[in-house]
């Protein structure tokens, strides 16, 4: 017997909308909105003032969203249910983001995030009131495969060598098209060339491709229309073939553990719909795999349209036979099919045997193509990748010691967390070794550092909170209503449970997708009534709206305003590069920025720099008070911006302020300990310092110095040491060595406290073949001269340097007869 207060609150949840013209004006504008965000919004905070601007319009646009569709549902808003309640209780996501600004390792990226947030929030409620009509719901659907099925069809235009044809679809509304094409949507690392489709990421798009791919077998294996079954069969072939092509390891080893957990949710007769479909499309796709990606790395290497079309051939014949074989399957199989296991799903546990089971094989084939010669069918490029499977790769390793360090920041911010963007503001002082991540590559372990505990556990409860009553209710409802909504549990089970292995829901329109689908599952809960307030429904109602559209508007003018300021910003930096660049018309839009946000690290840089030429030029203290101002004010609110300090160092030392300047560079050690460039910064002012004191024979002074000197060397030389104990697989990651200017630095200290042999033994540390730069070659000088101190030689670096410029020996000479 049915549930009756479940059956009751699913009728409300299908209940239609009132189609009206406000109706289809937010349909259509939430089809716009996500056609346009995966082509337009890249990675938040911290790729450079460029990637805001899209950002800010997509805020804004969802907050235009929300005023719509709150005047298209009002009537809605009851506060009777738990809908209801998700749809009040998702503002403190962005609240908990709010508190931790108070804490921020940048106060930049937290606002940033902020604004983000409350787009979510936004995009939630739209999915929770919008998604339980019935065509809205169909619409929403149909637009998400539509767009994914076009981003992979515009990977393929990149694979296939295609990009600028590519470049111009998109160039009209897309900021990441350059020369034409759209920049990295086939990347090159050391894994060889990945493709990435809109996502310039391979692994986050294999998170896409994954969530899409289950999708696509949903569909396929539900909709009634031949149609239908032709379409999303069809895509199965591209779908697989573009997973592969990304190289992404995480992709395939957590693709069978959700696989396992949505084939649990299905009747078994769809489970095995889906087991045939897996199986005809993987071998189709087996089957082109070689020519697809020979042709691919052909193309990539030099355009030949002839290969290019072989290549489309390729792939349209077989997904046009995989879709038509879908047609066959959907209208005659099917049904019988149905019919056929009826007896079988009467069986108790009936569900869990054909998922188990396909979780074993699926297992035994990822063990054969990585264990056995199997693999040796694959692409050499694939091949590699899947012979790289294993706890011990770089890639394992790397995102343990992310999460370790990760677990170091928290430690400093427990409660409330370092911000939005902290990992990516303030990984450098916490980092293990020197790696280039400014990313954790867990978006869970982000999430915690950036709002601490306490906003953790608010996340984890709100989305826990959903995905138990969408559960409960999913179980107890009837087909077609169990399959309503499951296409949003699909989206968001794939995407989360990737992004334990990587930083996906960095990308706004992998989190949009998310906050969308959960707004969906939210829509189809089992929603229970809440107990009546003493407040009447249009009162609530009242208060309710009141409240979202006071944030809505308070956000959407910040996004503007802030949207503005990048705007002058990027002013700045097209103009700086004209002849036409003059200092009134290089600052009016800095002011401008700054007077919208007053501690923009990009604008406070280049205002910066800017007021160091004017004092440079004119001596004028009202430009080094000004900048001093303008500096310690960002500072404040960017401790770790890096740009904001050299730009101290910088003011500190035209105005004279050398030994301020000094210990400036050598407090933020801690900060930057793995940037082998700010030790070089400081070693080489320690030299130049002490020479100074030297001449001035201040001998206290030219100690103090120099003693500097050798301790941060030695730290230097520490931090080598410990690199040699990383585990065998394990990449260090940046370069962290000796360099020529370190090793000048420290080598003509040496010689000058009479220690040759040392100053000898540091300076070959320092040696480089290329004898045409001048660093290098003083270097070399100064090695020769220490070895001749000492009686020695080294003839071929001697000979090599003479080749070079034969005066060099009579400048060796005088620096080895040279006495301090």
């Amino acid at each position: 017997m049915a549930n009756p207060v479940y059956g009751k609150q699913f009728k409300a949840s299908t209940e239609d909308e009132k189609r009206n013209g406000m109706f289809w004006v937010v349909n259509i504008c939430l089809i716009l909105f996500l056609l346009w965000t995966p082509f337009q919004i890249a990675l938040f905070n911290g790729l450079g003032v460029s990637f805001e601007q899209p950002i800010f319009w997509a805020v804004m646009a969802a907050g235009v969203l929300l005023i719509l569709g709150m005047i298209q549902f009002h009537k809605k808003i009851k506060l009777e249910d738990q809908r209801d309640m998700v749809a009040l209780l998702i503002i403190l996501l962005p609240i908990s983001y709010m508190i931790s600004m108070f804490s921020a390792a940048s106060w930049h990226y937290a606002v940033n995030m902020v604004l983000i947030q409350w787009m979510y929030a936004f995009i939630f409620v739209i999915g929770v009131y919008m998604l339980r009509d019935r065509l809205s719901n169909k619409i929403i659907q149909i637009t998400i495969m539509g767009s994914a099925y076009l981003i992979i069809l515009f990977g393929f235009l990149n694979w296939f060598g295609q990009g600028i044809l590519g470049g111009h679809l998109v160039s009209w509304f897309s900021v990441a098209v350059s020369n034409g094409v759209y920049v990295d949507a086939v990347m090159s690392d050391s894994n060889g060339w990945r493709l990435t489709s809109v996502f310039q990421y391979a692994n986050t798009y294999a998170a896409f491709l994954m969530a899409i791919l289950f999708a696509g077998l949903f569909n396929v294996s539900r909709l009634k229309r031949s149609y239908d079954h032709f379409i999303h069969g069809f895509m199965l072939v591209p779908i697989i073939l573009s997973l592969i092509l990304t190289l992404s390891r995480g992709g395939l080893v957590v693709l069978p553990f959700v696989l396992l957990i949505l084939l649990l949710m299905l009747r078994p007769a769809q489970q095995i719909l889906w087991v045939v479909y897996i199986v005809i499309a993987g071998i189709a796709s087996a089957v082109i795999l070689n020519p697809v990606t020979a042709i691919g790395l052909q193309v990539i290497a030099k355009y030949d349209g002839g290969v290019a079309a072989k290549g489309w051939a390729y792939l349209l014949v077989t997904s046009l036979i995989v879709g038509l074989i879908a047609v066959v399957i959907g209208r005659f199989i099917a049904p019988k099919l149905e019919h056929g296991v009826e007896g079988w799903t009467a069986k108790r546990f009936s569900s869990i045997w054909l998922p188990i089971g396909s979780a074993v094989v699926g297992g035994i084939i990822l063990v054969l193509l990585i264990a056995t010669n199997l693999r040796n069918l694959l692409p050499e490029n694939i091949r590699v990748r899947f012979e790289n499977i294993n706890f011990q790769q770089s890639s394992v390793l790397e995102r343990f010691t992310f999460y370790r360090d990760a677990m170091k920041l928290l430690r400093d911010y427990p409660f409330f967390g370092g911000g939005g963007g902290a990992w990516g503001a303030a990984f450098e002082a916490y980092q293990n070794n020197p790696y280039v991540s400014r990313q954790a590559h867990n978006f869970f372990v982000q999430y915690l550092v950036e709002v601490g505990v306490i906003g953790f556990i608010i996340f984890i409860l709100f989305v826990g909170f959903i995905f138990y009553k969408y559960i409960r209710g999913y179980i107890k409802s009837e087909r077609e209503k169990k399959e309503s909504h499951f296409l949003y549990f699909i989206l968001v089970v794939s995407i989360l449970m990737h992004s334990l292995l990587d930083f996906n829901l960095s990308y706004v329109y992998m989190s949009i997708l998310v906050f969308l689908g959960l707004g969906g599952m939210a829509a189809a809960m089992d929603a229970q009534p809440l107990k009546r307030l003493k407040l009447g429904a249009g009162t609530i109602r009242g208060i309710y709206v009141s409240l979202m559209g006071i944030a809505v508007i308070a956000v959407v003018f910040t996004a503007l305003r802030f949207k503005e300021a990048s705007a002058d910003v990027m002013e700045v930096t097209t103009m700086a590069n004209t002849p036409q660049a003059t200092y009134e018309g290089l600052r009016k839009p800095l002011d401008d920025a700054l007077s919208i946000r007053s501690t923009f690290p990009d604008a406070a840089v280049f205002l910066s720099s800017l007021l160091v030429q004017g004092y440079q030029q004119t001596k004028d203290d009202q430009f080094y008070n000004e900048d001093m101002t303008l500096l310690t004010k960002a500072h404040e609110k960017e401790p770790f911006n890096k740009d904001i300090l050299k730009q101290m160092v910088t003011l500190y030392q035209v105005h004279g302020d050398t030994d301020q300047a000094f210990n400036l560079m050598v407090d933020n050690i801690p900060k930057y300990k793995w940037d082998i460039s700010w030790y070089e910064g400081v070693i080489s002012q320690a030299y130049i310092l002490g020479n100074q004191a030297h001449e001035k024979k201040d001998t206290a002074a030219e100690q103090k110095y120099f003693q500097a000197g050798l301790t941060i060397y030695q730290q230097v030389l520490d931090g080598m040491q410990y690199l040699t104990t990383l585990p065998e697989g394990q990449l260090q990651g940046r370069e962290f060595d000796v360099t020529p200017k370190i090793a000048l630095s420290i080598g003509q200290i040496q010689l000058m406290q009479g220690k040759n042999a040392d100053a000898a033994a540091t300076l070959k540390r320092g040696l480089k073949d290329d004898l045409s730069d001048e660093t290098n070659k003083q270097v070399a000088r100064y090695y020769l001269a220490a070895l001749q101190k000492e009686g020695q030689k080294d003839q071929a670096v001697y000979d090599k340097l003479i080749a070079v410029d034969a005066k060099e020996k009579e400048q060796i000479d005088q620096l080895a007869k040279t006495t301090y």
